[in-house]
């Protein structure tokens, strides 16, 4: 989670066109959130939308908007492409967001490859991120072999913006933890799960504090 609107209420979660769960629209202050995913899975998918839902109630959105990227829109099945050329599509989405939501703080999410792409989204000069929040890189489950949690360390010690980590014990790179270890550690996939988005709301909230 990397910085560069405190809740409240709770989400409503019907659909809107453009795939955003909607909230109250006059939620003053309350973060617009633009939700990438993964290479693998569009944004129809099971666990985009489970998190899409849980993160808009913990953060109280305005908004939590899901798109997919051409690659894989309308039903493709293909590998994705560099993640330098889904930037543009990414930005064009991030663009009509605040477009509708002017005035709200700006919160970029990805899961794995979407967050590697908010990164790079987020260091364009003409829009103004207050925090990035990366699922499965870097807020990761410590079984996640795509992502050594040594190298990630090594890497967030040269980061010059403020910067967290948050650890799902047991989970893999979708943050699933296996039955044994949650009988051993008496911390099921909701409590933990619970915890990550906790973490998330509390940088997000003070990050958005720091820009103001």
């Amino acid at each position: 989670m990397a910085a560069a609107p405190p809740p409240s209420k709770r989400l409503r979660t019907n659909q809107s066109e453009g795939g955003a769960a909607e909230g109250s629209p006059g939620k003053e202050g309350a973060p617009l959130v633009v939700l990438a995913h993964g290479a693998g899975a569009p944004s129809t998918s099971e666990w985009m939308l489970r998190w899409k839902e849980k993160l808009g109630e913990e953060l109280d959105a305005v908004e939590v908007v899901t798109f997919d990227y051409p690659y894989i829109s309308g039903g493709k099945r293909k590998a994705p492409p560099k993640a330098e050329k889904l930037v543009d599509h990414h930005l064009d989405v991030v663009k009509r967001a605040i477009k509708e939501y002017p005035g709200h703080p700006l919160i970029l999410v990805g899961k794995s490859m979407g967050s590697r792409v908010s990164c790079m989204v987020a260091g364009e000069e003409d829009i103004n991120v207050a925090a990035i929040v990366c699922l499965g890189y870097p807020l990761k489950g410590s079984k996640d072999s795509l992502c050594p949690l040594d190298k990630l360390e090594s890497t967030r010690k040269k980061m010059k913006c403020a910067n967290e980590l948050h650890v799902i014990d047991g989970g893999d790179h979708s943050f699933k933890i296996g039955k044994k270890h949650q009988q051993s550690t008496g911390i099921d996939q909701d409590e933990a799960e619970g915890r990550a988005l906790k973490a998330i709301a509390d940088f997000v909230n003070r990050s958005v504090l720091e820009q103001r």
